[in-house]
């Protein structure tokens, strides 16, 4: 089947945005780009509760950007995680000219005390599992007992005033999550091209969505619904 073919019966608009969160309360991964004049970068973005070690394996292979879990605000807060650039006291952890955005999502690197080494796919996706469990009931969880820092697992700390604040794939994620009843923990990881090294196109993206029968969705699709 030739991309156009496939890309033809590709569902746009709000009939895509309503199919991504579907699948997101099946616990099911959507292709998202945040915007062309924003990083340009389409991630591959699941639900935490629903990552499995298979799941890491798509990540690594189909999508091998940094297999990132972003937190909304409330959650990072409840757990006392901090923007790592406030966490360091190093000289390098100021005066950030991204262009793109003002401040980067960074926080803490974990793994779950159950976990090895931390970075195979059982371990990662046991990580990442927990994580979201403990998201459900942040005000249960003490986060130090089952987590451990530094770790294999990125986290990401969402803008307290989520898609009216930044409409990073942080925020867009958790914006899914939330309508799709899921917990408020996501794994975000950017798609690249084996063959140019940068960031897939969104024609590319788009294509993988259709052969993988997963929803394709542009930022602005989100942001148009659930960023008001």
């Amino acid at each position: 089947m030739s991309e156009t073919t496939e890309m033809s019966g590709h569902q746009t608009g709000a009939n895509a945005l309503e199919r991504a969160i579907d699948a997101f309360s099946r616990g099911e991964p959507v292709c998202v780009h945040d915007a062309a004049d924003r990083e340009g970068e389409t991630d591959l973005i699941y639900p935490a509760e629903a990552v499995t070690a298979d799941a890491v394996a798509r990540l690594r292979n189909d999508a091998g950007g940094l297999v990132c879990v972003a937190l909304s605000h409330e959650v990072a807060e409840a757990f006392d995680l901090p923007f790592y650039t406030e966490a360091v006291d190093h000289p390098a952890a100021g005066d950030h000219e991204l262009g793109y955005d003002d401040r980067s999502s960074f926080s803490l690197t974990v793994n779950h005390r159950d976990t090895y080494t931390g970075i195979t796919d059982d371990d990662r996706s046991l990580t990442i599992r927990e994580l979201a469990d403990a998201a459900g009931n942040p005000d249960a969880a003490d986060f130090a007992d089952r987590f451990r820092v530094p770790g294999h697992v990125h986290l990401l700390k969402a803008a307290p005033e989520g898609l009216a604040q930044r409409e990073g794939h942080t925020e867009l994620g958790l914006a899914l999550a939330d309508a799709a009843d899921t917990d408020p923990a996501v794994v975000v990881c950017e798609m690249l091209d084996d063959e140019t090294g940068g960031a897939v196109t969104p024609r590319d993206a788009r294509a993988y969505a259709a052969r993988h029968d997963l929803v394709y969705l542009e930022g602005s699709e989100i942001l148009d619904v659930l960023g008001e």
